[in-house]
């Protein structure tokens, strides 16, 4: 099913969607791999494209990914919330965040397709994180975005990979923990439903620098 958007459409209503990821119905290998030949044409670091993609179909394995990630979560869940000025729009999202980051670490594991993706080597100071990361993650937003044109959608994690979690997670789907730096864990389910809207974002005028900050 293609839902035809423009791509404003599609760049503004991507959205990391968390209760609205449909468990109940398959998703097609084909399909998936559609997706991953578009973001395959994503730039890539001096055109290395060595980023690799683990997808997990297995029920024992995605539950195990489900543990590993809900551990993470509770502790991050008891941090601190961060403090907003009065009328951000962030302020009053908090309680729908958190509601809905509470669901899927306890749902993770019924997602149809988990998706971890990976990149040759480690950040290092030489190259700089911004440098190595930039080699995967706009392939891993160009994933997402031809999820959505598909009727699809996926919700950005990386508590999995902290407390020793990324090994753990490459232990189990037998990733070369000491070659490959793992990007994030990410539900791949349709929606219920494919009307998404724009969220409340602050205006750019009020980020934006020009000549200095």
């Amino acid at each position: 099913m293609r839902l035809n958007l423009s791509a404003d459409e599609v760049l503004t209503t991507t959205r990391s969607v968390r209760k609205r990821l449909d468990f109940d119905r398959p998703v097609e290998r084909e399909i998936v791999l559609e997706c991953l030949d578009i973001a395959l044409q994503a730039p890539t670091g001096s055109n290395s494209q060595g980023w690799q993609w683990v997808f997990v179909e297995d029920t024992d394995k995605k539950q195990q990914l489900r543990d590993i990630y809900r551990e993470n979560f509770r502790m991050y869940r008891d941090m601190p919330r961060p403090k907003y000025e009065e009328g951000d729009p962030r302020a009053g999202r908090q309680d729908a965040v958190i509601d809905s980051a509470d669901y899927l670490s306890e749902n993770f594991h019924k997602a149809p397709l988990l998706l971890i993706p990976c990149l040759k080597g480690k950040p290092d100071a030489l190259a700089g994180s911004a440098g190595f990361w930039g080699s995967l993650l706009p392939a891993v937003w160009s994933f997402m975005l031809a999820l959505r044109e598909r009727g699809m959608g996926s919700a950005w994690t990386t508590l999995h990979l902290i407390n020793a979690g990324e090994q753990r997670a490459a232990e189990l789907l037998g990733i070369p923990f000491e070659r490959y730096s793992q990007a994030g864990l990410f539900p791949i389910a349709y929606t219920q439903g494919t009307e998404f809207k724009p969220a409340s974002r602050l205006p750019a005028s009020q980020l934006a620098h020009w000549d200095q900050w």
